[in-house]
């Protein structure tokens, strides 16, 4: 009885053609814990990559972490018009036009191709140049640099895994995303076993070995995605002859939201980039803590990522059918439903705060960093997935540019300057703090509550509802 009255949404005016509440939480549910379990099982499987990546000390873990924030610069551009792709089809699906929908993928399909084909080349070609500007060092320079090559050339097949997945998504079908990446993943996790020490046979290549085994694992995901979509009986089927037609009005609806997703993009990863380079410049051991916390946490991230593969695809669909006020009650839905699943995950990261640490190193200063920053990600925990849901059912409505400018102001500008000064003046002058292993965490929590509170008050003013695609 209690629970039944926490999640009733009020407020709302719903449409006399609208699903019960109970209902719309049992859609929601459905698209979204296929998501919730991708995410977490891909968060469980990436540790288990760092762990074993881990085995040949910090100054690997940090190189594989510094290839991070430069492979997400190249993928952003295509992230963008997934982004696109994943709100153009959740319309088109609501208006009921299964032709435009399918349009939308091709069209998607094709450009994403030349831009990965570019990006790929311009990786391979300036590794050097973008390690050194991660923040690589002495230590790590070299097995960042052809740990990077390797899954730039890799980097075609993930284009087409995540578009395809972006336009599953958008009609709900979230269990055959699950499944493609899933196995990837299990792919690279076997991989890494045979190749980073040397098992069966196989050769010790070390980071190396990390390295192909992530890209076999990203081309069978992309494999696995293609079998699917290529089934006549899918609502989205693929056609190669399809690809490279465009028409105006699909065109226009992918840029439009598409280069808001891409300056959100560049705003975060000049964020982020900013963020990795002054956590690297404290020292190997600071950053190899980071990169574990980073890992773990992951998992927190997961839940709001999940329901916000549900609220984008559900918001779209019924701005689509023309029910404002639903995909209004949608997102509150799963705001309420994020809400929830936090508190879980913060007495989850409490109560194992200096258990999970040893899963990936047994240098104690790590391990008391790691320990010492969970206390501080917990205050950031329903903040963090309450930004990721807002933000993904925004994006879902067409609303892309103002995610991009909260992006902007608080991860590019207000989160780097936070890091710089708690790990760098205050740390110097309060060295007792520990500030340059819990600073960048003290940023994120800050940054957290930011973006949560401006895009709640976007999501409230409905202005959202009246963009058109």
């Amino acid at each position: 009885m209690i629970i039944s009255k926490l999640l009733k949404i009020r407020g709302i005016e719903w449409e006399d053609s609208a699903p019960s509440q109970e209902e719309l939480y049992k859609l929601c549910l459905k698209i979204a814990w296929p998501a919730v379990v991708e995410g977490m099982l891909l968060s469980i499987i990436n540790s288990i990559d760092t762990m074993m990546v881990g085995s040949m000390g910090s100054a690997a873990i940090a190189a594989v972490g510094l290839t991070g924030q430069p492979r997400m610069i190249l993928l952003m551009l295509i992230q963008s018009m997934c982004a696109g792709t994943t709100a153009v089809v959740a319309r088109r699906r609501g208006e009921e036009d299964q032709k435009g929908a399918n349009a939308c993928l091709h069209q998607s399909l094709t450009i994403v191709t030349l831009l990965a084909l570019i990006m790929a080349t311009l990786g391979y070609v300036l590794a050097v140049p973008f390690m050194r500007f991660a923040g690589a060092n002495k230590d790590t320079l070299d097995m960042a640099v052809t740990y990077f090559r390797i899954i730039c050339l890799a980097l075609p097949a993930n284009a087409w895994s995540l578009c395809i997945c972006a336009g599953m998504r958008a009609v709900g079908k979230t269990k055959i995303t699950m499944i493609a990446n899933i196995t990837a993943n299990l792919v690279n996790v076997c991989g890494n076993y045979l190749l980073i020490g040397g098992h069966f046979g196989f050769p010790a290549l070390g980071v190396k070995g990390a390295a192909i085994a992530t890209a076999c694992g990203t081309i069978v995901s992309s494999l696995i995605a293609i079998f699917f979509a290529c089934r006549k009986s899918g609502y989205l089927r693929l056609k190669l002859t399809s690809l490279g037609r465009f028409d105006k009005h699909t065109m226009h609806s992918l840029v439009s939201v598409g280069t808001s997703a891409a300056a959100e993009s560049v705003f975060l990863r000049i964020g982020f980039l900013i963020n990795n380079k002054l956590i690297a410049g404290i020292g190997t051991t600071a950053f190899a803590a980071n990169q574990i916390v980073q890992q773990i946490t992951s998992l927190s991230f997961t839940v709001g990522d999940g329901l916000a593969t549900a609220g984008s695809a559900l918001v779209g669909q019924n701005l689509g059918a023309n029910r404002k006020n639903t995909a209004h009650g949608i997102i509150r839905i799963v705001r309420r439903i994020s809400v929830f699943t936090s508190v879980v995950l913060i007495i989850a990261f409490f109560l194992l705060r200096d258990a999970m640490p040893l899963l990936f190193t047994k240098e104690a200063v790590v391990i008391s960093g790691v320990s010492l920053s969970f206390i501080v990600v917990c205050f950031g925990v329903i903040p963090q997935n309450g930004r990721v849901v807002y933000a993904g059912c925004l994006r879902g409505a067409g609303d892309a540019r103002y995610v991009a400018i909260c992006a902007l102001l608080s991860v590019a500008i207000v989160r780097p300057l936070l890091t710089y000064l708690f790990c760098y003046p205050i740390n110097r002058a309060l060295p007792a703090l520990q500030m340059a292993i819990v600073g960048p965490w003290t940023s994120f929590v800050i940054d957290a509550y930011i973006r949560d509170f401006l895009l709640h008050r976007r999501v409230e003013s409905g202005h959202w509802m009246h963009i058109r695609l």
